[in-house]
């Protein structure tokens, strides 16, 4: 994540004589509304709120996809822009997810893709329009800056799940389709040595304290939610399921996120947390001699005494889990599963 590391680098430089000595209150998360579920033939809307996609083939295949599910894509007004690394200016990337959420056509959001630049656009966003037409809002990376700030200002459930130019193989579909279409329940766990061969394996779950938990779905991406922390768009995590992945971050970096976020007191709020894949994780330096990533996560997440496993198939992989922000779920660590409790869609 090259260009969304290097330019929240810049964006905190720019914001560090505006810091205040005392955090804002985090937002109470109550129970979420649930969106309408996707039926086939209902229309989708497209946008790109933070990184560009100007190959019109790549977007072809974007749109394609999406008609393979079922459903007919409806592109946002900038959808095919750029603005340096972003895919439009602030102000219009913010113009297409509120134009999604007013148009009535519209039944859901895909995002395209992440990159960095959805936490930009948060005040610009029409939260109170946005409360007022409930619909899915699917993708993950950095549409983690909105899954949380959907969370905290709109009050319905989202989607952390591939974004619309991700593969979307079998298990990622499937996936997606029993949360969004059938309003279903279901037990996610990592894939069995019978199903390794249709999924590439990823690994095996490492547990760092047993035990079994409940409380709502809240994560993502942990590098867009530390620099979240001290914002009104962040929700509050007191009995929260934490769930958190990441990518091209060393271990060091994954160690300072986790310290923030502990000395924010989110990590102590929480009831359990779900680390999921690291992709690329590792430090480059031949002379490093550091502590392993399990051995960072250990050290931070073994003395919250809550159940805490690394290790679920959902992050920058071919192949994850949808799994939906807001909705309440019982994890088992020593058996590395999330059940959910209730269904993310009417």
């Amino acid at each position: 994540m090259f260009n969304r590391r290097m330019m929240m680098k810049g964006a905190f430089a720019a914001l560090g004589a505006s810091v205040l000595p005392a955090a804002p209150a985090l937002a109470a998360i109550p129970a979420p509304v649930r969106p309408p579920r996707l039926r086939p033939g209902d229309t989708v809307g497209l946008i790109e709120p933070a990184g560009f996609t100007d190959d019109r083939f790549d977007l072809d295949t974007v749109m394609a996809a999406i008609r393979a599910m079922g459903l007919v894509p409806k592109p946002a007004a900038h959808l095919a822009g750029r603005y340096g690394y972003l895919a439009a200016s602030d102000e219009d990337r913010a113009a297409d997810v509120n134009a999604m959420y007013a148009d009535p056509q519209v039944r859901a959001v895909f995002a395209v893709r992440g990159g960095w630049g959805c936490a930009r656009i948060l005040p610009r966003l029409d939260f109170d329009m946005i409360r007022r037409h409930p619909k899915l809002l699917i993708g993950f990376s950095d549409i983690t800056a909105l899954h949380l700030a959907f969370a905290a200002k709109a009050g319905f459930t989202t989607i952390h799940g591939p974004n619309a130019a991700s593969s979307w193989g079998a298990f990622s579909w499937q996936a997606f389709r029993a949360l969004a279409f059938d309003a279903a329940m279901p037990t996610f766990s990592n894939p069995t040595e019978k199903e390794d061969r249709l999924v590439p394996r990823i690994g095996s779950i490492r547990t760092f304290t047993p035990g079994q938990a409940t409380g709502r779905l809240i994560g993502g991406n942990l590098t867009v939610l530390s620099a979240l922390v001290g914002t009104p768009y962040l929700p509050d995590f007191t009995g929260a399921i934490l769930f958190i992945e990441d990518v091209d971050e060393a271990e060091y970096r994954i160690d300072r996120m986790l310290t923030q976020l502990s000395l924010a007191g989110i990590l102590g709020k929480v009831a359990g947390v779900v680390f999921g894949q690291c992709a690329s994780c590792r430090s480059t330096s031949p002379s490093y001699g550091g502590f392993t990533l399990s051995q960072v996560l250990d050290q931070h997440l073994t003395p919250l005494g809550v159940p805490a496993w690394q290790g679920a198939q959902f992050g920058h992989v071919a192949d994850q889990f949808s799994l939906p922000v807001g909705v309440r779920a019982e994890i088992d660590s020593g058996t590395g599963t999330i059940r959910l409790l209730e269904p993310a869609v009417a």
